[in-house]
């Protein structure tokens, strides 16, 4: 490592090594550092007998041919590397109800979205319409999101309300349960969640929705590669313990091992309270220093990682999102401790192109960071491994056991199928992903104020920004704009936007 780097990125999350890959092609030398073992934060994976399981990244949209995610991935010159199987194109998405047979289906492509639902809803195709429109107008207002360096949304955008806007088209409950039934995708809270975020993430899923063939960490690594190739530099095991920050400027980061390195510019890839906190309480404006910290994260979740024996479940080429009553799409995340839980998200790893058996299956539900609180003082990962005791063991073990009874009543047949089971709680995800108690998103949005959670990727501090999932939005699209945004900042949005369309022409 050298002494000094034009710019030093902290965390190799996909914001830190979009926005490194960016910097580098540019010219810039650039060093990631990471804490932990695995590079990617939520794009990493993990083996469990033999078998690959993903974090975060279950599946990713717009990586069709001149999609928005492809352009970005093309200029980022990764596009052509990965190893992709494409979901069911009547259906990537089904939504059920434990108290209904039917499976209702989200299809790829508008026109075969209206068409695929229309079937379970003859007398609402109008409606559908009109949701896909509304859809699609909301995301041309996001500039970014078209590759377009000028804005077109304002305040009225950002204040619609998801679930009102959703039942405002139509009366029918259960389409109205339908369309919104992939809000797991941000958490969604009746009255909090904006729209905008709806038809961000949904769009891009109707756009083309992919899996990544043996998991989402081929996209770190190819990332890594292309940093290297503009020789750009990162390092692991690294754990950045604070900014030196000297008249309103940061001069060099620290690390726990004692060294330290200095830099022109800094981008932090780490939660934003934990960033401020680093860089020093007192280098910021108190309202705002006061702001980020009371900001709401979102919801965490427990996840399922079931084993499959050889050869005895079917591959599933879509996902899931399951309820048990219709009723409770927008308050899934309200339960005790009888009701739990009360949904779920579903999903396999594709492992081959074409394939008739499934390796493994993942099944994640919410949990409040409230329930892990009395082993919250533990921290355990692969390079600093900690026991969190017996207690906690019996606390996995128990909601294991709920969930998968809960499970059972949609996949029957699954219980003969098992090999074996491993969980992850909202610890794992703490420890192995830095999110603030463990959020699976970044800070909720609030359509009722939507600039209290808006947190700008420049911060006060001359040479100190921002990236990841809580600036703009989360999710593999919304950090690759974020991390062009962040990006703007250092070498302006026009030039990179056009720099970003030339190279998918």
């Amino acid at each position: 490592m050298k002494e000094h780097y034009d710019v030093i990125i902290v965390g190799s999350g996909l914001g830190g090594l979009v926005s490194a890959i960016i910097l580098a092609k540019e010219g810039y030398s650039v060093c990631v550092l990471e804490k932990n073992n695995q590079y990617g934060g939520n794009l990493q994976t993990f083996v469990r007998d033999k078998t690959i399981f993903d974090t975060g990244i279950h599946y990713i949209g717009g990586l069709g041919e001149g999609q928005n995610l492809h352009q970005y991935f093309k200029y980022l010159g990764i596009i052509d590397k990965l190893n992709l199987k494409q979901l069911d194109e009547n259906g990537f998405d089904i939504i059920s109800f434990e108290d209904d047979k039917i499976e209702y289906p989200h299809a790829q492509g508008y026109e075969n979205f209206v068409h695929q639902l229309e079937k379970y809803f003859p007398e609402e195709k109008e409606n559908i319409e009109k949701y896909c429109e509304k859809l699609q107008s909301i995301c041309d207002s996001f500039p970014l999101y078209n590759l377009e360096s000028e804005g077109k949304y304002d305040n009225e955008i950002l204040t619609l309300n998801a679930k009102e806007t959703i039942d405002a088209f139509t009366q029918n409950e259960k389409l109205k349960a339908v369309l919104a039934g992939s809000n797991f995708l941000y958490a969604g809270i009746p009255d909090k969640s904006p729209f905008y975020v709806h038809a961000l993430i949904v769009n891009s899923y109707i756009q083309s929705s992919w899996r990544c063939i043996n998991g989402g960490s081929q996209i770190t690594k190819q990332l890594l590669k292309q940093l290297k190739k503009h020789g750009g530099e990162f390092y692991k095991h690294k754990e950045v313990t604070r900014f030196d920050v000297e008249n309103h400027k940061v001069n060099s980061v620290e690390m726990k091992d004692g060294t330290k390195v200095s830099g022109t510019y800094f981008i932090s890839n780490i939660e934003p309270k934990t960033t401020l906190k680093m860089a020093g309480e007192e280098n910021f404006r108190k309202p705002f220093f006061n702001r980020i910290q009371s900001l709401e994260g979102v919801l965490s979740a427990f996840s399922l990682y079931i084993v499959f024996k050889p050869e005895t479940f079917k591959y599933i080429n879509h996902n899931y999102y399951h309820f048990k009553k219709s009723s409770e799409v927008w308050t899934a995340h309200e339960y005790d401790e009888d009701s739990w839980p009360k949904t779920y998200m579903a999903s396999m790893n594709a492992s081959k192109k074409n394939e008739v058996w499934a390796d493994g299956m993942t099944f994640i539900t919410y949990m409040k960071f409230d329930d892990v609180l009395p082993w919250s003082n533990s921290f355990n990962t692969t390079v600093e491994k900690n026991d969190r005791g017996e207690s906690y063991e019996e606390f996995k073990t128990r909601k294991a056991a709920k969930f998968l009874t809960e499970i059972e009543i949609k996949f029957p047949e699954i219980k003969d199928c098992i090999q074996s089971v491993y969980t992850s709680t909202p610890l794992s995800y703490r420890d192995y992903i830095g999110g603030d108690n463990g959020n699976m998103y970044g800070y909720v949005k609030d359509s009722n104020n939507p600039m209290k959670t808006l947190i700008p990727s420049k911060t006060k501090l001359e040479n100190l920004y921002l990236t990841g999932q809580s600036i703009n939005m989360h999710g593999v699209l919304g950090v690759t704009i974020g991390a062009v945004v962040t990006c703007s900042e250092i070498v302006g949005k026009e030039y990179l936007i056009t720099k970003i369309n030339q190279a998918t022409e």
